[in-house]
């Protein structure tokens, strides 16, 4: 196994195109589990957490997460883009989040009142390049990882914090998260 593989993914559910059909999506999701459960049994090595897509299929996805057996603490919702019920729900299954530039748009209200239930330690943040370029660069494409830090910012903003204090917090969660050596305290602005 490569070392540079720190994580399986993107799996999921996604209801808001029609295409994959549902039924095709669910039966790829489920032996995509199946794969991550057997690995998992038979070489440590393979158990790598899960990245999650996740739209408009909270309701269904979580008790599929749940009913595979995988610690729900090594599953990611990335791209978080919902609103506090479904942040209550990935929270209360006991997932982390991750959030890209859409929580810096002024239109995200739902988003923005979700971000706030997050408790510290369970909170990522993403590019999802090449769309979604937080503000203030929301036109510049394509999206890059020099404008994450403007998604922690607006995060720290919300949670009425030091913007340094989370960004460190975000990239300590970050590097456990995915088995990453920590870095150097003054590395991490």
């Amino acid at each position: 196994l490569d070392p540079k593989c720190v994580a399986w993914g993107e799996l999921g559910l996604d209801r808001h195109y029609a295409d994959p059909p549902q039924e095709v999506q669910r039966r790829v999701l489920d032996e995509q589990l199946g794969c991550l459960v057997r690995w998992r049994r038979e070489d440590p090595r393979l158990s790598k957490p899960v990245i999650v897509h996740c739209r408009e299929a909270f309701d269904d996805i979580i008790p599929i997460l749940r009913a595979s057996g995988l610690p729900p603490e090594r599953f990611v919702f990335h791209c978080f883009t919902a609103g506090p019920r479904e942040m209550r729900l990935l929270l209360d299954f006991g997932a982390f989040v991750s959030f890209t530039g859409v929580v810096t748009f002024r239109n995200a209200r739902d988003t923005h009142e979700a971000a706030r239930l997050v408790p510290k330690g369970r909170c990522m943040v993403e590019t999802d390049a090449p769309f979604l370029t937080p503000e203030p660069h929301r036109t510049v494409r394509p999206n890059a990882p020099r404008f994450v830090v403007h998604v922690a910012d607006a995060l720290a903003a919300m949670w009425g914090r030091d913007s340094t204090e989370v960004r460190r917090e975000l990239d300590q969660t970050a590097r456990s998260f995915f088995g990453l050596p920590m870095e150097a305290e003054s590395e991490v602005q």
